[in-house]
C-alpha cells in the first residue's frame, strides 16, 4: 500500500514548479525566524526559573522506565482577543484534556507563545478528574508541578517551558486536570479556542482545589497548556494528527472525545490489548479550525499561523513523533484560490513530507473532504479540490493514503458529504462523519519509518 511519490505526468512544469518551491522556502524561512526570534525574558533579579525562548525539557527519567510519549496535545492558535493587558492575573486556570494513552509519569508544557510580556507562573497543578464534565479532582492524584525544581516559572514572551516529571498514574482515556496560576498582568493569552472541551476558571489561587467548587466559570479555550507526556509502557511512539477545522474536530459533540482522531486513538488502544502486530502508538491532535497550508493571518506571531510556518513547532518538536497524518488544503481551496492553485498546494504539501523525512517520520495524507453545498462552494473550487485529490490518490505526494473523500462522499453526489456524515454545514463532519474517518484509517499504514530516497 505504500505510495512512492514521483514527478508523474500531474506534476507542474519544471519551471512553475521551482518557482513555487522557492516561495515556499522563502516562506518557512521567514517564520522560522519569526518564532526563532521571540524575547528573552525581562531580567529581574530573583532566582525564579526562566524558560528560555526555545523549549525547557524537565526532569529527565531512567530509560528503563518506559517510553516518553504524547498523551495529548493542542497547537497554540492565537492571542486570546480581550487580554491583552491582564492576561489570566489572579485567575486559576484549569484545562480539561483527555489522554490517548495512559502512563506512570506525566510532564507538560506552558507556552507564552503570543504574550508581549513575560508570563509568571506561581504554582501548576495535575490531577485527574473524577468525572466527565467537572472540575473536581479525585484527591490522591493531586500533584503539584515543579520546573527546574522550583513551583514558580516565568516564561519570556514568546518562550514555552516543560515541566518536571510528575510522578502520576494516567490511564488511557482519562480527563486530566491542568491548572496554573500566574497573579501578575501578562497578555495577551497563548490559547486554542476550538477546544470541544469544557475547562475551567477560578477567581484566586485555587490550583490545588480537589472540590472544583471555585470554578464557576466554564470556557470553551485550552490556555497556555500546549502538550501532555506520559512516561508510558503501553506506547513507544507519537502519531501527529496535523490538520484545520475538521481534525480539530469542529461540529462534534462538546466533551464528547468524538474527533476522528479519538476513534483512532480508541482504536490503537484496542489493538494493543489484543496482541494484534499494530503500531503501539499513541494520538495528539494539531489541528487548527481555518488553517491553510501556505498562509496565515496577521500578527507576530501570526494567528492561526500556515502549515509551513508551524510544522517544526507543532510536528517535529513534538515528543517522540514517528508519524504525521496530514489533513490539509480545504481552506487554501476555499479561503485564497487566487494565492493556492493547484501547484501551490501540492509544492506545500511536499514541502511539509520533505520536513517530516528529514527527521525520519513516515507521512499518511488524507484527500481533501467534500465540501459540495457549503457557503463558499464553486464549480471552480470542486475542481481544485478534485484535481489536488487526483494527485494525491496517485502516490504522488505522500508515503500513505487514507482516502478521508471517498469515505465520507455522498455516494449519488460525491461533491456532497453523506448525509449523515453532514454536521448540518456540508463541510464539517457529523459525529458519525468523524467515526467514519477514524476507522478508515488502516492501521497498518502506521507501520513503518520514513522511506529511504535515493
Amino acid at each position: 500500500m505504500t505510495r512512492v511519490r514521483d514527478g508523474g505526468a500531474g506534476a507542474p512544469p519544471t519551471k512553475h514548479r521551482a518557482l513555487l518551491a522557492a516561495i515556499v522556502t522563502l516562506i518557512v524561512t521567514i517564520s522560522a525566524a519569526i518564532y526563532a526570534g521571540a524575547s528573552a525574558d525581562d531580567g529581574a533579579q530573583d532566582h525564579t526559573p526562566r524558560a528560555q525562548a526555545g523549549l525547557s525539557r524537565g526532569e529527565a527519567a531512567p530509560a528503563s522506565t518506559g517510553a516518553w510519549v504524547g498523551a495529548w496535545a493542542t497547537a497554540p492558535a492565537a492571542a486570546e482577543p480581550g487580554t491583552e493587558t491582564t492576561g489570566m492575573a489572579g485567575r486559576s486556570v484549569r484545562n480539561v484534556v483527555h489522554t490517548s494513552v495512559g502512563g506512570t509519569g506525566a510532564r507538560i508544557t506552558l507556552s507564552n507563545l503570543y504574550g508581549q510580556a513575560p508570563l509568571t507562573v506561581t504554582h501548576a497543578s495535575i490531577a485527574l478528574a473524577s468525572g466527565p464534565g467537572t472540575a473536581a479532582a479525585i484527591a490522591d492524584t493531586m500533584r503539584r508541578l515543579t520546573f527546574r525544581g522550583s513551583a514558580r516559572v516565568i516564561i519570556p514572551a514568546g518562550g514555552q517551558v516543560m515541566s518536571d516529571t510528575a510522578r502520576i498514574t494516567i490511564p488511557y482515556g482519562a480527563n486530566v486536570l491542568v491548572t496554573t496560576f500566574s497573579p501578575v498582568p501578562s497578555g495577551p493569552v497563548t490559547y486554542h479556542p476550538r477546544a470541544q472541551q469544557t475547562s475551567y476558571l477560578a477567581d484566586g489561587d485555587r490550583t490545588a482545589d480537589v472540590t472544583g467548587v471555585a470554578y464557576t466559570t466554564p470556557t470553551p479555550f485550552w490556555r497556555y497548556l500546549t502538550a501532555l507526556d506520559v512516561l508510558s509502557h503501553e506506547a513507544e511512539g507519537t502519531v501527529v494528527a496535523f490538520g484545520d477545522s475538521i481534525t480539530d474536530g469542529l461540529g462534534s459533540e462538546t466533551d464528547a472525545d468524538h474527533r476522528w482522531t479519538d476513534v483512532l486513538a480508541e482504536r490503537l488502544h484496542e489493538a494493543a490489548g489484543t496482541g494484534r502486530d499494530t503500531p503501539r502508538y499513541s494520538v495528539v491532535n494539531e489541528g487548527i479550525s481555518g488553517n491553510r497550508i501556505l498562509t496565515g493571518r496577521a500578527g507576530r506571531p501570526a494567528d492561526n499561523p500556515s502549515g509551513l510556518s508551524r510544522f517544526r513547532r507543532d510536528v517535529l518538536e513534538r515528543t517522540n513523533p514517528k508519524v504525521v497524518v496530514v489533513l490539509l488544503g480545504v481552506n487554501d481551496i476555499l479561503h485564497s484560490p487566487e494565492l493556492a492553485d493547484r501547484d501551490g498546494i501540492l509544492t506545500g504539501l511536499h514541502t511539509l513530507v520533505g520536513q517530516a523525512h528529514a527527521r525520519g517520520l513516515k507521512v499518511v495524507g488524507g484527500t481533501i473532504t467534500p465540501f459540495g453545498g457549503s457557503s463558499r462552494d464553486t464549480k471552480a473550487r470542486e475542481t481544485m479540490r478534485q484535481q489536488v485529490n487526483g494527485e494525491i490518490r496517485a502516490g504522488r505526494v505522500f508515503d500513505e493514503v487514507v482516502d478521508f473523500d471517498k469515505a465520507l462522499r455522498d455516494a449519488y453526489d460525491p461533491r456532497r458529504l453523506r448525509s449523515d456524515y453532514d454536521s448540518g454545514d456540508h463541510l464539517h463532519p457529523s459525529d458519525k462523519g468523524y467515526a467514519r474517518m477514524g476507522d478508515t484509517l488502516d492501521l497498518d499504514a502506521l507501520k513503518g519509518a520514513a522511506p529511504v530516497r535515493a
